[in-house]
């Protein structure tokens, strides 16, 4: 009876403690993005997102998107940033460009942690469309064509997400092939 307890117990424990590694680990970038890490501690791992991460660091973001969270984060990719106008990337990282920096930046975050199941729903629920609030008071729109998640801004750009349901332990990245802008 000891032993069946015993083994119950240890079961139970073990079911518990391999939560945390149900969520899969996804390559991006040629690194792996661990779940049980935050978003800055796996983005800074990725060779695709070296430009984002820089622009974070100059944004003054890095404490927020450590923190508790949570957060769904649509980070573009450094060839996201490559379509920008020449110089944009350089003139946003300047010291008295940090305000328009931030809301870009945070024009890429929802404030929750939502997978792209959770963006389906809210999809079909809109009909077709998913409004999303942005952290920085911005909207972004969802939208599906065929299997294909997008999401649009404001100024009428368009992003595919191109690595969807990358977990982290304080939220969610669906990584872009284009940087969104609010209008500003």
């Amino acid at each position: 009876m000891k032993t069946r307890k015993f083994l119950a117990a240890a079961i139970l424990a073990l079911g518990f403690g391999l939560t945390s590694f149900a969520q899969k680990t996804v390559m991006v970038g040629g690194a792996a993005m661990y779940p049980n890490k935050n978003i800055i501690e796996n983005a800074v791992n990725s060779k695709d997102h070296t430009t984002l991460v820089a622009a974070v660091k100059a944004a003054g973001l890095v404490e927020t998107l450590q923190g508790k969270g949570p957060f769904t984060v649509f980070a573009p990719t450094n060839e996201a940033f490559s379509k920008l106008p020449a110089g944009t990337v350089e003139t946003l990282l300047k010291p008295e460009n940090i305000k328009s920096l931030q809301t870009i930046l945070t024009y890429h975050v929802v404030a929750g942690k939502m997978n792209s199941s959770d963006i389906a729903k809210a999809i079909k629920a809109g009909k077709g469309k998913a409004s999303l609030k942005t952290v920085s008071g911005g909207t972004l729109t969802a939208w599906m064509d065929g299997k294909d998640l997008y999401i649009s801004d404001e100024s009428g750009n368009k992003a595919k997400v191109t690595i969807s349901d990358v977990n982290q332990s304080n939220g969610v990245i669906h990584v872009v092939d284009t940087v969104l802008l609010p209008k500003m």
